[in-house]
């Protein structure tokens, strides 16, 4: 069914299943502010449904269901078929990780009786979204003896939370003028975490108080910094949006909310034919680099290892598995917005409860960046989407000199496998709550369930 409103003339159940999926996914959403905590939370869910290590089976066979996970940031789960792997994979893949500030290695300092934290921000964002909200710490601080702490700061009711200050309208003049872009430097996104000196001191009392704050309750040093990823994101849980509920307000939808219905698919698939994959990778914002994003070669060598574990011991062996594997690269698309229709091609844009939306290309411009999926490969996908009564659309990033975007495709698609982009429309993409509607993420969830029967 193309681009319709799903919410037209579907039956009450439907509507239930909608809201009932909604609830599961605003929930993982909260607790999954981090990549780690996204990893955390996907293997709690894959433990619950019988998945287990690779590292603890010498052998696999059909019905097997698996994880790995990497460096805790990304983890790639399977559900074994019957056909042997060098036939092909069906594989869902997302990333986890989302724009946010990152706590600098030498970050804390004082300054006119307040104590700040340093921040160097990530991936694509508007430096000005990021100040005067309410701000939460979480990470790891990782010690020399080989231990760690997890930080998470700024949730619970009886938090604190942190956040940046901006200068009053009342002496804004010569701010006011500024364009968008210098409005907030990257060096003045410093995060205030306190105010009262340390009795005794007489230099940086105030960052004495917050050292001995953070050893009394974490146990760690200022140096202990030096080895820390410590991530700055909006706090609080997310919320419905909307009068009527059918929207969802949450950081860090892109793209966390394609990775939650990807995994929801490969959890509630049976073992079929083909082996299902879901691929949850790290560092897209910024390219998909180093050693946990898309272009590392972790996702090669797990799938290596399944090979040998079911009897294949070669390097043609790996690429055919490959080769003969199709794959959904599910990415957030930038909804279209009532309030700036002049940045669209309204008949090519993404609309919100129009259920999934399929990219041929993605890229910048002259589709700088685009994996650019072969028309055979989406017939077949239109196929059984159509089959199994699917709402679902096609779009492109804005016009085509408006600007543009990447997604992990391209990577997967130089192993020579059919790759498309899937995904979500999300309005506020990039900022600090973004939007999504919860027809979309329902339909994107029974999207991934037909794509994985796909022949």
């Amino acid at each position: 069914m193309y681009a319709k409103n799903i919410w037209k003339d579907i039956p009450a159940e439907k509507k239930d299943n909608i809201f009932a999926f909604a609830e599961d996914y605003k929930s993982f959403l909260t607790a999954a502010k981090t990549e780690r905590l996204a990893v955390e939370q996907t293997l709690a869910l894959a433990k619950a449904k019988g998945f287990k290590d690779i590292a603890d089976l010498k052998t696999v066979k059909a019905g097997d269901k698996l994880y790995e996970i990497n460096k805790n940031k990304n983890i790639a789960l399977y559900v074994i078929g019957e056909k042997p792997l060098t036939e092909g994979m069906r594989v869902l893949g997302a990333h986890i990780d989302s724009p946010r500030l990152d706590v600098k290695q030498n970050p804390l300092y004082e300054s006119n009786n307040f104590a700040l934290l340093d921040t160097h921000y990530y991936g694509g964002v508007k430096k000005y979204q990021f100040v005067t909200i309410p701000l939460a710490l979480h990470g790891v601080v990782c010690k020399k003896d080989g231990s760690s702490v997890n930080i998470n700061i700024g949730e619970q009711p009886d938090d604190p939370v942190v956040g940046i200050s901006d200068l009053l309208i009342h002496l804004s003049g010569e701010q006011m003028q500024k364009t968008a872009a210098k409005l907030i430097p990257g060096e003045q996104l410093d995060v205030t975490v306190g105010s009262i000196p340390l009795d005794g001191e007489e230099k940086d009392a105030v960052k004495a108080n917050i050292l001995k704050l953070l050893k009394d309750k974490y146990g760690i040093e200022e140096e202990d910094f030096l080895s820390a990823e410590i991530e700055v994101v909006p706090a609080g849980p997310t919320r419905d949006y909307g009068l009527d509920k059918s929207m969802i307000a949450g950081y860090g939808h892109d793209d966390r909310v394609c990775a939650y219905t990807s995994l929801r698919a490969i959890l509630d698939a049976k073992p079929g034919k083909y082996t299902y994959c879901c691929i949850l990778v790290d560092k897209e914002e910024i390219g998909s680099v180093g050693a946990t994003g898309a272009a590392s070669k972790f996702f090669e060598n797990s799938v290596a290892e399944l090979l040998c574990k079911q009897g294949f011991d070669s390097y043609i062996s790996l690429k055919q598995a490959f080769t003969n594997s199709k794959m959904l690269s599910s990415d957030v698309s930038a909804g279209f917005d009532p309030l700036f229709p002049e940045v669209n091609d309204a008949k090519n844009a993404a609309y919100l409860n129009n259920g999934i939306v399929f990219n041929k290309y993605t890229g910048s411009r002259g589709k700088s960046g685009s994996n650019d999926a072969n028309p055979e490969y989406i017939a077949q996908i239109r196929r059984v989407m159509d089959d199994a009564g699917i709402f679902y659309q096609t779009a492109e990033l804005g016009k085509v000199d408006q600007g543009g975007g990447g997604t992990i495709a391209y990577i997967l698609g130089n192993y020579n496998m059919n790759v498309m982009d899937a995904g979500i429309a999300v309005l506020n993409m990039h900022a600090p709550m973004e939007i999504v509607a919860k027809a979309d993420v329902y339909e994107a969830y029974l999207a991934y369930m037909c794509f994985l029967s796909l022949e």
